[in-house]
């Protein structure tokens, strides 16, 4: 099933054309009613003329831009109509309006509430317009809360309309079930620098989220224009957990970093004591110069310096 595009007669020229018929037929009562002789064929002649100049004016349809138009005749598809004005078909066919417009949409998950009796039997449930993301695991099997947003066009209308149900519902179904797909997939964050994550690689996520709903989606006559994350955050009851692993693993590659400056610096400095030799250090000296160093390079606080008074080893 594809969009076969028809181009109907002109609703301008038709419409002409019914003023015509109708001009025609208030002339022809006018001229039976002045006859002397009448027949009893004009009492079934003017009402169906009537009759057939009413089931006419069915035959007008309008469409607009960026919308179109499938007209269908006693349940066979005849063809869609994409230009824009006003047209005439036949008047026994029936039409159906599909949007072409672009449209977007969030895969968020609305929260239904219940209110329920003493005995546990649900007396209403009400759709609320406070909307949560979708909650998943990751590749590593870690709750996360994700949301995407989609944008998409209906570019095949013969499809939209006849080889799915309701092709709205059914772009939604395909991308909440494209995002969860695409969520395990991945990891919600990779310490790794050649791992790939959630959130370290997003336009490689969008991309492959773009190519997953295009593919589930092209049998609908619907084209993904973008699709990217929206929402991605750790399910809230392990989210203060892996604020502290995030917080334990900064604190450990800073200190790395710290560590690896102070080594150099220390090495650097008695580079330089040896090269203009001002002073000669024993091994003994050298351990202890290199630990004070450290300590001052790596502390949290300001060290006290103790000043020596004496000689070079007491």
């Amino acid at each position: 099933m594809q969009d076969r595009v028809i181009k109907p007669l002109s609703g301008g020229i038709v419409f002409l054309g019914m003023l015509l018929w109708l001009a025609g037929i208030i002339y022809y009562i006018a001229s039976v009613n002045s006859s002397p002789s009448r027949s009893g064929a004009e009492f079934v002649l003017i009402p169906a003329l009537g009759l057939a100049w009413l089931i006419c004016l069915c035959g007008f349809k309008v469409n607009s831009p960026n919308n179109a138009r499938i007209v269908q005749f006693f349940g066979v598809y005849v063809g869609t109509i994409k230009d824009v004005g006003i047209f005439f078909v036949n008047p026994f066919s029936t039409t159906t309006r599909v949007s072409l417009r672009v449209r977007t949409f969030e895969t968020d998950v609305d929260i239904i509430t219940e209110v329920k009796n003493a005995a546990g039997q649900v007396l209403r449930a009400a759709q609320t317009s406070q909307r949560t993301p979708l909650k998943v695991n990751d590749l590593d099997g870690t709750p996360i809360e994700i949301a995407a947003v989609v944008v998409w066009k209906v570019v095949d209308a013969a499809k939209a309309e006849f080889v799915v149900d309701d092709y709205e519902d059914f772009v939604k179904m395909q991308a909440d079930s494209a995002l969860r797909t695409l969520a395990s997939q991945y990891s919600y964050d990779a310490p790794e620098a050649d791992s790939h994550s959630l959130r370290g690689h997003i336009a490689e996520v969008a991309a492959q989220l773009k190519n997953e709903l295009h593919d589930r989606m092209q049998q609908a006559g619907v084209e993904v224009q973008e699709a990217r994350i929206s929402k991605l955050f750790y399910a809230p009851e392990i989210a203060a957990a892996m604020l502290q692993r995030q917080q334990a693993g900064a604190i450990i590659a800073a200190r790395a970093r710290i560590v690896e400056g102070a080594v150099g610096m220390v090495e650097h400095a008695l580079d330089m004591l040896n090269a203009k030799n001002i002073v000669d250090l024993d091994a003994e000296r050298k351990a202890a110069m290199v630990c004070n160093l450290l300590v001052v390079l790596c502390g949290h606080a300001t060290p006290q310096p103790v000043l020596n008074t004496g000689t070079l080893h007491n």
